[in-house]
């Protein structure tokens, strides 16, 4: 028995998947099936089973659940220390929501990762909207940019930036909102986030959704006339300008959206994390998430760093 493999388990139980689990982690799902067959080996009982879409604990995975939960936290903890007793920086790992990993995670964790001051080695990676909480709880990241959550006893959301959502187009297309094709990155596979919402307010089919790679790609296809896209407005204001995008009201938009960072209860927070949550009130920051697009110096630039969730 692992680490790994516990890890491996503990996701698969708490987000419902194989498939889910693995996104998560950063690897495989055959790397996740071998990982949770090794464990069902080893205790001689198949401890999650399939139900339908999702996953079952059996009773003796649901005994094994918080334990291997509570190895997984005292194992990041372990590392932690060794890191400390070393001399090695600390890490914090961030996990955004599609929009904030595509335009804010990156300068946001250059420009933390570069203050003056304990230095702290920051990595960002992607993550869906219901698996956040997962992380945090479960210790596989220590902060997230996206959407709140309500109260926990595992987890705390603060505001940290607000802005408008839009729906924008290069040439308003017939009929109404129900009619015309969405065009949006996975955000709109996301129930839980605030473009997978606003469809729904919108009444959206998903007939009329066409999902790409990468908002600036759905932005881009809106730009040349195949439907309409939702964009935060502070983001797309360069487009608005030069007149390669208009701004298309409808019965819900303009919308008030508002960016939270999410991080473990006060008494379970990393150094890091609260360092980074004191970090985002900085005028540093503010300026990234309304600026995300201004650059940085040459000296100071860092290629993207994503984060392997994977012990």
């Amino acid at each position: 028995m692992t680490l790994t493999q516990l890890s491996a388990f503990v996701l698969v139980a708490r987000l419902g998947s194989v498939k889910a689990a693995a996104c998560a982690l950063g690897v495989s799902e055959p790397a996740v099936s071998q990982a949770l067959g090794a464990l069902r080996h080893q205790f001689g009982d198949s401890l999650v089973e399939r139900a339908g879409p999702t996953m079952r604990l059996t009773t003796a995975g649901s005994r094994l659940l918080p334990v291997a939960s509570q190895m997984v936290a005292l194992g990041a903890d372990a590392e932690q220390a060794v890191r400390t007793g070393k001399g090695i920086p600390d890490q914090l790992r961030v996990v955004a929501s599609s929009t904030l990993l595509e335009f804010v995670a990156t300068p946001l964790v250059t420009a933390f990762s570069e203050r003056p001051g304990r230095r702290i080695d920051a990595s960002a990676g992607g993550a869906a909207t219901g698996e956040m909480p997962v992380l945090l709880a479960n210790r596989f990241a220590d902060v997230a940019l996206g959407p709140g959550f309500g109260p926990s006893e595992d987890t705390v959301s603060e505001p940290v930036f607000r802005t408008r959502l839009v729906v924008v187009t290069g040439s308003r297309p017939p009929g109404g909102p129900a009619r015309w094709i969405w065009l949006a990155d996975s955000s709109a596979t996301d129930p839980a986030g605030d473009i997978g919402k606003l469809l729904r307010r919108l009444r959206v089919p998903d007939e009329r959704i066409r999902v790409f790679p990468s908002q600036t790609a759905a932005w881009a296809a809106a730009a040349d006339g195949q439907g309409v896209a939702i964009a935060p407005a502070h983001l797309i204001t360069a487009r608005l300008r030069r007149g390669e995008l208009q701004v298309v009201n409808t019965s819900v938009t303009p919308a008030e959206s508002v960016w939270y960072l999410t991080t473990l209860t006060p008494e379970r927070r990393s150094i890091a994390a609260e360092t980074f949550r004191h970090f985002l009130s900085t005028a540093t920051a503010l300026r990234v998430m309304r600026e995300p697009g201004a650059g940085v110096l040459p000296s100071r630039f860092k290629p993207p760093v994503y984060v392997t969730l994977w012990s």
